[in-house]
């Protein structure tokens, strides 16, 4: 336990120092921040707007934003929210003018199945709806197998691959390690949206891994 109070301790202290280099005009501090946040802000803005053009431009416009509203950030959230809801912001409001009429939570999916049905057990069968095929045990997978770069390469693609906020979910839990209440308030989506969204980017990134691998 006293280990967990001191990592929780240890967080908030961190940003604290990285906000005072920052508001301190430290220009490595900044280019920490840029490696930190910038994938993750390009992945929430594609969720909004239509193209990967605008996406860019409205992760250069937030960066302006973080830039011009650093003394003004009170610490109410962690840094990253507070960055990413300064993102969605400025995406919706791109989204508008775009005539993007759809609204981010019903973008959860493409009118595909997360798992392909023919996983399982059809209405003839005395388990209807059971495995027909079980998924693979990735615990039995050598380490090494699961970090070859060709396999990461196969992840990197199978994520850009999905919906546009599957992608911006699983990027923030996955990738960069959002928390859950990080990601619904930064996407301003309810938390049993949020599981939906990273079932079903987890599920279809583990088929793309699983006929990959096995």
């Amino acid at each position: 336990m006293a280990q967990a109070d001191t990592h929780e301790r240890s967080a908030p202290q961190q940003e604290l120092r990285l906000l005072a280099r920052l508001r301190a005009g430290d220009e490595q501090a900044f280019a920490e921040l840029v490696d930190r946040c910038h994938g993750t802000m390009l992945a929430v803005a594609l969720a909004h707007v239509r193209t990967r053009a605008s996406a860019e431009e409205v992760v250069q416009e937030a960066w302006l934003g973080v830039i011009r509203g650093l003394d003004r950030f009170e610490g109410r959230s962690s840094l990253k929210t507070w960055i990413l809801r300064i993102v969605v912001n400025i995406a919706k409001t791109r989204g508008v003018r775009e005539a993007r009429s759809l609204p981010f939570t019903a973008l959860e999916g493409d009118g595909q199945p997360a798992v392909d049905p023919r996983r399982f057990r059809g209405p003839e069968d005395p388990y209807t709806g059971g495995w027909k095929v079980f998924p693979a045990n990735w615990h039995r997978l050598p380490d090494e197998t699961l970090h070859q770069r060709e396999t990461l390469a196969l992840i990197v693609a199978a994520i850009a691959a999905l919906p546009p906020a599957q992608r911006a979910v699983i990027r923030m839990r996955d990738v960069e390690g959002c928390s859950s209440e990080e990601v619904c308030a930064a996407l301003e989506v309810s938390e049993g949206n949020q599981r939906v969204l990273l079932h079903r980017a987890r599920s279809r990134v583990r088929a793309a891994l699983e006929e990959h691998l096995v």
